[in-house]
């Protein structure tokens, strides 16, 4: 009973990188002999489907409460492990995740593309657009990315200051594997092998008035470029669609959102006028896609300190996700019928 959570310690030493032509072969080769992982219980479920609802409920029921009973063993035995920056991926795969699973599922109904443009094994830096009053879409992309991915990889979110300063907030992001936005965490993650993720618009984009939607902000100074370019790390684009509904936002009380130190207190069509029940996000019908990587092994450290590099390899990925949320925009027939 005396023991405690592992603490693993990242590695800061990068890997040999193998050439672009290498990674790119390497990876087809995975993605063709990896296939989505399922257990011999779950096949034989599959093979025996319930009889009836009280079965099929029996069966839920009795999957739960096993589920329950070994999670509960291996914290108290202290059976799970802890990385240097707080990151506990047992507590994130039984907790964590299966809280905003239904609200991917269920509410938002989320479709995902693209999926086999992220990497099996190794770092990869996603860069998405950032929208929706409340930061969910971050939620929305770690769950797409861990329930998609063919390892069920789980996605490192670098967020702002603000998330971790937030008494309880704080210290769930830490152990649902977010970090601070800032290019040390950035780099050590992605030599570690990490798919790292990062919203460059900031609060600007997921601040913006109603009437702005879809429309990128700036992507700051192009600091996740210089991360991805001093480890070698590809970037993924990612766009995404049906964020922007969710609270449209129509003004702004400036007052308050000084006064609780916030970058801004939002009015939408339902908060703060029905109060609590404003807080409910409409169910916008959602679309994730991440785009080809953009490969930055062929840069050198130098480039990763001039400022044009930086600024022409920013634009570019920011210009590839704009143009492609204009073409999920042009499929998409209603924001919440999809």
């Amino acid at each position: 009973m005396n023991e405690v959570a592992k603490v693993i310690p990242l590695h800061t030493d990068a890997a040999a990188k193998p050439s672009r032509s290498v990674s790119r072969r390497r990876h087809a080769i995975d993605t063709e002999q990896f296939g989505a992982v399922t257990s011999i219980t779950e096949r034989i479920e599959e093979s025996n489907p319930p009889q009836s609802l009280a079965e099929g409920i029996r069966r839920r029921v009795s999957k739960q409460i096993s589920g329950t009973a070994d999670f509960l063993r291996r914290r108290v035995v202290g059976d799970y492990h802890v990385d240097e920056f707080g990151f506990d991926s047992h507590w994130a795969e039984s907790i964590f995740l299966p809280a905003f699973r239904p609200i991917y599922d269920n509410w938002f109904r989320v479709e995902v593309s693209g999926i086999e443009n992220l990497p099996l094994h190794g770092a990869a830096l996603i860069v998405a657009n950032h929208a929706g009053v409340v930061p969910i879409d971050g939620l929305m992309t770690s769950v797409a990315v861990h329930d998609h991915h063919p390892l069920n990889r789980p996605l490192r979110m670098l967020a702002a200051d603000l998330l971790f300063e937030t008494p309880v907030v704080g210290s769930i992001a830490r152990k649902a594997g977010h970090t601070l936005a800032c290019n040390p965490d950035a780099e050590r993650l992605l030599r570690n092998g990490e798919l790292v993720a990062v919203f460059p618009e900031g609060f600007k984009g997921i601040g913006k008035p109603y009437n702005e939607r879809y429309k990128l902000q700036r992507f700051g100074r192009g600091g996740f470029v210089s991360a991805a370019m001093r480890t070698g790390a590809p970037i993924i684009p990612c766009s995404i669609v049906g964020s922007e509904e969710i609270y449209p936002k129509i003004g702004d009380l400036a007052p308050i959102a000084r006064l609780l130190g916030l970058p801004y207190f939002p009015v939408t069509p339902l908060f703060p006028h029905l109060g609590p029940l404003g807080l409910i996000p409409l169910p916008s019908k959602w679309y994730i896609e991440f785009g080809e990587p953009i490969y930055t092994d062929s840069y050198t450290p130098a480039d990763a300190d001039d400022p044009m590099v930086t600024f022409e390899v920013t634009d570019h990925v920011r210009e590839t996700i704009q143009q492609t949320l204009y073409r999920l925009l042009a499929k998409r027939r209603n924001v919440f019928l999809g």
